[in-house]
């Protein structure tokens, strides 16, 4: 599911697709409390953010981010991920909604 609404945040369904521009797109995402993951990801699944100082990775597994913000922010960091690392990244991902 993330990785169809990648590719029309980035608005490469539409004929008028260039890579320039964030696209047009919204999306709109219902039922994410029903969303199932599959397989050992929510154990072996691990986020990691740093900050900045020396030697301070933080790292938390899907299970972690789970329990403290539900399936709603596994949804969006999936997203983030898979889109383009440029300055439309933060454009794009404002144009998702997940209800």
């Amino acid at each position: 599911m993330a990785s169809e609404i990648a590719v029309i945040l980035q608005g490469k369904k539409n004929a008028n697709y260039e890579p320039r521009l964030e696209g047009e797109d919204s999306i709109v995402v219902k039922n994410s409390d029903r969303m199932e993951v599959t397989g050992r990801k929510m154990k072996q699944k691990t986020y990691y953010r740093h900050t900045t100082q020396i030697g301070h990775l933080k790292k938390e597994t899907m299970a972690m981010v789970w329990e403290k913000k539900g399936p709603k922010e596994v949804l969006r960091r999936a997203v983030m991920g898979m889109l383009p690392k440029n300055r439309l990244q933060i454009r794009r991902i404002k144009r998702l909604t997940i209800e």
